[in-house]
């Protein structure tokens, strides 16, 4: 068997001797570009574009694409608790140094606010103009308070008084109590009440309880959620109410003696980047 040894390449000269080593620069070409990195951040949120692009497919099946809506948005969500709030904080504490990719991080949240705002009109105009459509055409319905028949309302108002209003908790703002602590992702109605007595306007916030289903099934008057309609392509049908509608609309049972002027409802995200300290 012949052996091969492979020796390294030398330069030589005309007459033969060896030239020196040749400079970094003649074997490596120019420098690198210092953006040549992808910024992390904004990377982590094109993956979630990539969630979104599965949403908008209508080749995937109308539950699944209604199922990637969720996902981008839980996963927005932990993005901002999370990668956002370390980088604030990075920022709030002077260590706003470059990155990999070379943008500073000032930069970077701006982008990242930009191109999450942008993600987001995408994300809430594929579910009210695409998606919700086509679950309603195939039998699940989300309806506002204000759509639904008297009788129908009279029903959730007994499901309010029995199941919700025991567990809703109402606070109110004033110079004797401050605004209250509104823990991270949970769903809130901020409401503006007047006294009738003193006609002074005063703000509450009422927390919309987690235990409960979100959306709420609309019963007919035998206590049946589900419509059978034979000649409909899809026969079986069912409405959802939103939980926070049923609040709204029984806002005066909480605030008695006020008349409410307004509500909105409201989410906060919080910091969930935990520091975490060592023992010595």
């Amino acid at each position: 068997m012949t052996s091969v040894t492979f020796q390294p390449t030398s330069r030589r000269g005309p007459d033969g001797r060896f030239l020196p080593a040749p400079a970094d620069d003649e074997t490596t070409g120019p420098p690198l570009a210092d953006d040549r990195f992808l910024d992390r951040e904004v990377s982590w949120l094109r993956f979630n574009e990539r969630v979104l692009e599965l949403a908008e497919d209508v080749d995937v099946p109308l539950l699944e694409r209604a199922r990637f809506l969720a996902i981008f948005a839980s996963n927005l969500d932990e993005f901002f608790m999370v990668r956002v709030a370390g980088l604030k904080r990075r920022i709030a504490a002077g260590l706003a140094v470059r990155s990999a990719s070379g943008i500073e991080p000032r930069e970077v949240l701006d982008h990242l606010s930009t191109l999450a705002h942008q993600l987001m009109e995408r994300h809430a105009r594929l579910f009210h103009v695409d998606v919700r459509p086509r679950l309603a055409d195939a039998g699940i319905t989300v309806v506002r308070w204000d759509e639904l028949a008297p009788p129908e309302q009279e029903r959730l108002q007994g499901m309010f008084r029995d199941q919700v209003f025991p567990v809703l908790t109402p606070l109110a703002v004033d110079p004797a109590h401050p605004f209250p602590y509104i823990s991270g992702l949970s769903l809130n109605l901020a409401v503006v009440v007047r006294n009738t007595k003193t006609g002074k306007e005063h703000f509450a916030r009422a927390k919309v309880p987690p235990l409960l289903p979100r959306f709420v099934a609309v019963a007919d008057a035998d206590g049946a959620t589900t419509a059978v309609d034979p000649a409909s392509a899809d026969p079986y049908k069912t409405r959802f109410v939103p939980l926070e509608d049923i609040i709204a609309a029984h806002l005066d049972q909480l605030f008695p003696g006020m008349e409410v002027l307004q509500s909105h409802t409201f989410r906060v995200t919080r910091n969930e980047d935990l520091e975490v300290e060592e023992d010595d």
